[in-house]
Formats: structure tokens, sequence, C-alpha cells
């Protein structure tokens, strides 16, 4: 499956009423680690097909940005049956991101 890209009228399908576990990115164009975890994402939705793999352009997406009180990114959430159940700020290898869910 391939990274979905997630709007404020996306958001309540795709992330709170999925009934998969979603890994969550909050990311910009202009963020170097954002850039830097991107492709490690890419992999994780294409090997993970029980998952759902999803990005939150804060610049495009300020109301989400805020709802989340997102302040530094990347964030990657975890969201389970509509709750955050993990959340981690920063650039992180690929295992650290797996171990999150």
């Amino acid at each position: 499956m391939s990274v979905l890209h997630i709007t404020k009228e996306t958001f309540e399908l795709e992330v709170l009423q999925s009934a998969q576990t979603v890994l969550l990115d909050f990311w910009a164009e202009w963020c170097g680690p954002c850039r830097m975890v991107g492709p490690l994402l890419e992999e994780i939705a294409r090997e993970r097909s029980d998952i759902k793999v999803a990005k939150i352009n804060v610049d495009e997406q300020p109301e989400l940005a805020a709802r989340f009180s997102i302040t530094s990114i990347p964030t990657l959430m975890v969201v389970k049956n509509g709750k955050i159940v993990q959340q981690a700020v920063g650039a992180r290898p690929k295992a650290d991101i797996l171990s999150l869910l």
C-alpha cells in the first residue's frame, strides 16, 4: 500500500475511523529530518499491509497540526481505534519507527 496524504476533510475517515492501525507523520517540504523519514515510511507502507501509513503536511493542514499541538516535526503518531497510543518527535531509524507499532 502507498502512503496516504491526509487532509482535514479525510482525517476522520482515514485515521480516526480506520479499522487498521495508522502510522501518522506530521511533516513539511522544507524540513530536512522529514525528508529523511519519508523514504522509510514509503518502505514501511510497502512492507506492512496490516497498517495504514499516512502523512499530514503541516503547512497545508495547519488546523490538524494545531489540533494535535504539533510544535516540532517530524512528529510520528500511532493511532489505534481512533486514539493516539504512541508518539515520537524527530527523525528515527526504521527499526525505531517500527518499534512504535
